[in-house]
């Protein structure tokens, strides 16, 4: 997959794909994995992240759209993704089908500036 080809596929699924489009327009860093997970069990883990973040006070654009559409495509095998940008500011989480060619969701924006305020691994 090119650079074009996943700025292509972000459209509007989640409100955080305009800001992954751009960027990637901007000249962020991506990278898709091999692997494939089924999409209720992303669903579960970002159900917890989210939980985790809001009693943190950080919000991620496009998490919870990102959880009802994982948890309504059941056992969808998916694709994940990161794209990060230039200067680290934000990173974004992308779900894609199995043959990596229509991202589903997507999630992400500026990282915390504390690590209070991060997203800790659970």
């Amino acid at each position: 997959m090119t650079r074009d080809d996943l700025i292509a596929m972000l459209r509007e699924q989640t409100p955080a794909c305009g800001p992954a489009r751009d960027t990637l327009i901007a000249g962020g860093d991506f990278v898709v994995w091999d692997g494939l997970v089924p999409a209720n069990r992303h669903a579960g883990v970002f159900r917890r992240r989210m939980r985790h973040s809001l009693r943190r006070g950080h919000t991620i654009d496009g998490r919870a759209d990102s959880v009802d559409i994982l948890r309504r495509a059941g056992e969808e095998p998916l694709r994940t993704g990161s794209i990060d940008a230039v200067d680290k500011s934000s990173v974004f989480t992308i779900f894609l089908n199995s043959t990596a060619t229509v991202v589903v969701a997507c999630c992400g924006g500026r990282r915390p500036t504390t690590m209070e305020a991060a997203d800790a691994p659970e």
